[in-house]
Formats: C-alpha cells, structure tokens, sequence
C-alpha cells in the first residue's frame, strides 16, 4: 500500500542518516569541531519544548517536571507540532559530527533518536487517532502524577491539581474530533477503564480537600464537569463500539521504524523473538532447579501488615545499599535518599489504575525520599505486590536501589545536560531488569531460597514479554490471546495478565525493553571483561551504566569500548 511504502522510506531514510553521519569511534579526531555548541543549543531548546508537549502516559519512568497549565490535543496544535518536529529534525540534519569525540557523537545519536520518538508518536505509531485510551492518559494520568508528589499541597500545587481536573473536558472534546476508527479492542479498555469514573473523582476529590488550599466548590465543580466529559465519551465509545475494526496491529514497518530509529536496536523482529525465546527456556529451566532444591523449606510469609511491612522494606533498603558497597558492585553516593513504602492517600486509591503509585522525585526534589504507595497487603493482592508483600527486595532492586531510583537520580545529576533527560525506557528498564538476576548472583538472596524462585519467576515473565510484544505488533496475536498466553505461561493473575497485554497493544515496542536491555548489558559487560581483562572493574563499569542509564545500551557500549559496530547497524 502507498503508506506501507512511503513509512518504509522515510523510515530507511531516517535510519541511514541517524547511523551513517559519524565514522566509527577508532581513529577519530579528539578535537571538537565548531558545531559542537550548536549541538547542545538544539538539545535545549528541544528538551524545553518536548516538556511542553510530550504526552501523558501510565509509565512511571518518563515522567518529567512539566510546566504548569493546560495541555491541547487540537488538530491545529498537533499540526503546530509536526511543525516544530520538522525545524528539529532540520536543525539535526545540519550538524556535521565527523571529527567529534565519542561522547558528543553519542549526544548526536541521542537527539536524533529523541525526534524519532517525537515522528513516532505524530504519524507512526500515532495513539492520537487511533486509540481511546491516549485520552484517559492526557485526562487522568496528569491528576495521578501530581498526587504521587506527597502532599499536602500548596496554593501552587493545589492550582496546578485543579487545572489538570478542569483541563479534561476540553481534551475529551478534541478526542471526539481526532479519533477515527479506533480499533475495537482499544475502544474496549477504554470502555471499562472508564466504568464508575465519576464516582472515583468524586471520592478522589472528597479525600483530596485537606491536603490542598482549594475551597469544596470550584474542585467538586471542576470534578463534575469532567465526570459528565468523561462519561459523555464513554457512551460514545459504546455506541460505536458494534461498527469498529477489529485489527490492533501497527504492523512490521512500523515497529521497525521504533527498533531502527528510536530504540537503537540492532535487531530484526526475528531475532527478538529468538533472544526471548532463549531467555524463557532458561529462565524456566532455573526456576525448576530452584523449586526442586527447596522443596523443603518453609514458604515465604506475607507481610501482617502494612506498618510491618514498611519496617521491613526500610531495614532491607539499608541491607541492599550496604551490600553494593561491601561487594565492590557500585558506588552508592551519600547524597542519594531512599526508597520507601507509604500507605497509599485514599485520593489516590481512587484512582488506581490510571497511572503507576509511586515517585521517584525529579531533578529538582533530589532530597526527598523516592515513595511507594502500598494498599493493606493481602493474599488477594496482583502478581507483583503478593511477591512484594512476600519479600520486599526483588522490587526495590528492580524500582529502587539499585534500580530505577537510583538510576535516574544518578541520570539527573549527570555533567552533560543532554544525557540528564529521559529518553527511552531501553536502557532504564534494562538496567532494572538486569539488576535482579545480577543481586542473586551476587547472593543478595542467599538467605531466601523461596526469594530466588520469584526471581526466577519474574525472568519467566519479561522473557515472555518480548513474545507477546513482537506478535502484536506483528499481528500474530490479538489482545486476548496475549492476555491468555501470559496467564497461563508466567503464571499470573487475570487481571494482572490483561493489563499487561493492554500496555503492550497499545504501546509496541516498551515491553521488550526489560529482556533485550538486559541482554544488551550483559553482552556489554561480557566484551569490556575480555577487552580489559585483569584491569577490568565490576563497580567502575557499574557506575558508567548507570550514570548513563538514559542512553541507549548501543551507544553506552560505542563510548565505552570504541565498539561502533551495533550503533551503527
């Protein structure tokens, strides 16, 4: 078809500049040359306009310090978009980086993949016009970011929250004149996502009024008009539910275009199904040689309760951070604060659902405690919280030391400005993931058999993430089979399983992140062993990936090693 083939060339076209400007680290130049300052003035001034208008989305690793104010989904504003994305990507194009050093080279690719994120979301994978749910994003995603800050609120922050809730009538507006034919499925979840709605922000707002300086009227006001908004574009949905397509995939150029040109990998779909294929047969293999080993050994408690449970995760935390420094495994700054758990606010249980609990702080809030909102632990909590509620350590490595936490801190006070910004969750997520199979080698669980199976358990998981992820892109999968397949082959709760398959339909190309990025740092890891062999240090390397862990692991290796090859397949 004419568009398959126009995004084939463009995507080619992109891919060829974006790999083919800058000579292979070996034997370059080490001066700058003149164009280096224009470099970072691009970087600024695109990083200033992408926290203006990136969209809103449930993930808790890209979130950013947004300017205050409202946001708009009008054609004529995402046409103003397209715009600036193209001044950009002119700007870009100019830059002559032959005879730049390594790291400017990699700042080069780094921007030029940050536009290729900003096209994928206008015209390729463009959830604008294709799917419901991008509008509960940019409606009801905002209020949770801005709840997960703990309160109370100022007269600052409170505004702010009342914006975000009077901001949504306008954009579910504008939903109604972008969407067009979005898929049946995605109308779906959108349906039940949306289910109650108004009385969530009615109880969202009742438990909010103490902690803000907003007075009952103009925020039950706000919350009403956007109750009727919000309910308006679900019946909508439901209406036009019967005549929708029933196809959900981007298909193979598509997803293409995002391993090429965003996510810098330097894989076919072929070859990420085999890797995950490969990951899963050990993964399950490992799991079963635990089981077996600990066949008698008493399982794992839930926590009682959820003030045991905060005790519990504070002690571990502290056991976790002085276990990377004993063990040479990082450097753990003195600076960096903690990762927490705190009893969930009722005006954010409400709204559960419609973003991640939790906040990692930001660049300016580097002092204050990284929070996790926890319900009451039970045996009914989902796949992650009931092994949380068992064992608090796999998620705090996973989410927060070493993990995600401590990453973007240490991203955030990175020297080069460029590299501060979050850019693709491939190399954070990576990181994330590798860190828990790491920790056990390094016998963080030497002392929880049962810890070990739910580490295994969870590599069972990410492995088969990259599966579903590639097939429903592909199309080989609809997003019930997804849900099924992860169900039964994890195994893991219902409902966990559909949310999953949800994020991965209408988001291709995040649910890989976890297994390749992992896969990409052990490869990394493995060549910089061989390249410098005895002088070759565990915590050094440790703390270059992390330090730059908002930089693709292709480049991270190009800088590294002087490896260019993967950079520039």
């Amino acid at each position: 078809m004419p568009r398959m083939l126009s995004l084939k060339t463009a995507s080619a076209a992109l891919f060829l500049f974006l790999f083919t400007a800058a000579p292979d680290a070996h034997g370059q130049k080490q001066t700058a040359g003149p164009d280096i300052s224009s470099l970072d003035k691009l970087a600024d001034d695109f990083w200033a306009w992408r926290v203006k208008y990136a969209p809103f989305n449930g993930d808790d690793v890209p979130r950013m310090e947004r300017p205050a104010g409202t946001r708009d989904w009008s054609l004529a504003k995402i046409d103003n978009r397209r715009k600036d994305l193209n001044a950009f990507e002119a700007r870009w194009k100019k830059l002559d980086v032959s005879e730049w050093p390594a790291p400017k080279q990699v700042d080069y690719r780094l921007i030029g993949s940050a536009l290729s994120r900003v096209r994928w979301e206008l015209e390729i994978n463009s959830r604008w016009k294709r799917d419901p749910n991008f509008y509960i994003e940019q409606t009801l995603t905002p209020i949770v970011e801005a709840l997960t800050v703990p309160g109370p609120y100022n007269a600052a922050q409170s505004r702010e929250i009342l914006t975000r809730v009077e901001n949504i009538p306008s954009i579910v507006q504008q939903s109604e004149e972008n969407l067009s034919n979005p898929p049946a499925p995605f109308a779906t979840v959108a349906i039940e996502a949306l289910d109650g709605v108004r009385e969530r922000l009615q109880k969202m707002a009742a438990a909010l009024l103490g902690s803000t300086t907003l007075k009952e009227q103009e925020l039950n006001s706000a919350v009403q008009r956007s109750a009727d908004a919000l309910e308006k574009f679900r019946q909508q949905l439901e209406e036009k539910l019967p005549s929708l397509p029933k196809e959900t995939a981007l298909g193979r150029d598509a997803y293409v275009f995002f391993l090429k040109n965003v996510a810098l990998l330097p894989y076919s779909p072929e070859e990420l199904l085999a890797m995950g294929q490969q990951e899963w047969n050990r993964a399950v293999a490992f799991e079963a040689y635990e089981t077996q080993r600990n066949n008698d050994v008493p399982p794992l408690k839930l926590a009682t309760n959820i003030d045991s449970w905060i005790k519990d995760i504070a002690i571990k935390e502290l056991s976790i951070r002085e276990f990377l420094d004993k063990h040479g495994i990082l450097t753990v700054p003195d600076w960096l604060q903690h990762y927490t758990l705190r009893p969930m606010p009722e005006y954010l249980r409400a709204l559960q659902g419609f973003g991640e609990m939790d906040d990692f702080t930001s660049p300016s809030r580097l002092k204050e405690n990284c929070i996790r909102y926890a319900t009451e632990p039970s045996a009914n909590l989902g796949y992650f919280w009931r092994a949380t509620a068992q064992d608090p350590r796999p998620i705090t490595v996973h989410e927060g030391i070493p993990g995600h936490y401590f990453q973007l801190c240490l991203s955030w006070k990175h020297e080069d400005p460029i590299r501060r910004h979050y850019y693709d969750s491939g190399a954070n997520e990576g990181i994330g993931f590798y860190a828990e199979e790491m920790m056990l080698q390094a016998g963080l669980f030497d002392d929880s058999p049962h810890t070990r199976e739910i580490i295994y358990n969870f590599m069972r998981l990410r492995a088969l993430r990259v599966e579903v992820d590639v097939k429903l892109a592909l199309g080989q999968f609809t997003l019930e089979q997804a849900a099924k397949y992860l169900q039964e082959k994890v195994p893991m709760d219902v409902n966990t399983a559909r949310q999953e398959a949800i994020a991965f339909s209408t988001g291709p190309g995040q649910a890989i992140t976890y297994q390749i990025g992992k896969l990409q740092i052990m490869k990394f890891l493995a060549e910089a062993r061989l390249q410098q062999g005895e002088k070759f240090n565990l915590r050094a390397f440790h703390d270059f990936v992390w330090k730059n862990g908002n930089v693709p692991i292709a480049l991270q290796r190009w800088e590294y090693l002087g490896a260019g090859d993967e950079a520039q397949k």
